[in-house]
């Protein structure tokens, strides 16, 4: 049996979908195709499917938040990481979403192992997959308001406390030298 001759992704992309990519970006010999988050689940099946590509396997998924000075088409960018262990080349994904009701359709058709990072993602982040299988939070309890992850959230910490601040720190907390 031979092996078909790698394709150049980017390039194979453009020609079967030339409406879904929106740039190509390649920095420290890594490529980053930027798709149109409705043609996504078509382009992740054409790359994983077709012959001199074969990128069969789903990594990470991973978001993003841009907040508050972001230069990008979108808030929040999510990407797929894709590795194809046939042709031993990596390979990135990735759609910008705004910031009002941030969707992009599920890819857990494709690789099933998307289900529990992209439950992740929905949670920590807020992006809504759309076609999710099970779509109950993963790491933070159901009565939970808000999504962590997001760079607007507020946080919730306490000063650490060293030398220099324990007196300060002691006028907050009455109780805590009893």
């Amino acid at each position: 049996m031979s092996i078909p001759q790698p394709l150049d992704p980017a390039a194979a992309v453009k020609a079967a979908f030339p409406d879904a990519l929106e740039d190509v970006k390649t920095f420290a010999g890594e490529t980053t195709l930027v798709v149109v988050p409705a043609k996504l689940p078509a382009v992740a099946k054409y790359l994983r499917d077709t012959a001199g590509l074969v990128y069969n396997y789903l990594s990470d998924v991973s978001a993003v938040d841009y907040y508050p000075n972001y230069d990008r088409p979108g808030r929040f960018g999510v990407s797929y990481h894709l590795l194809s262990m046939l042709y031993k080349r990596r390979l990135r994904l990735k759609v910008y979403l705004p910031e009002e009701e941030p969707s992009v359709p599920t890819v857990t058709t494709i690789w099933p192992g998307a289900n529990w990072m992209e439950r992740e993602a929905a949670d920590l982040m807020g992006v809504d997959f759309v076609g999710h299988p099970d779509k109950r939070r993963l790491m933070m309890p159901d009565d939970w308001q808000g999504h962590p992850h997001r760079r607007d959230y507020p946080l919730g910490y306490e000063t650490v406390m060293f030398s220099f601040n324990s007196e300060e720190i002691a006028k907050h907390k009455p109780k805590a030298t009893e």
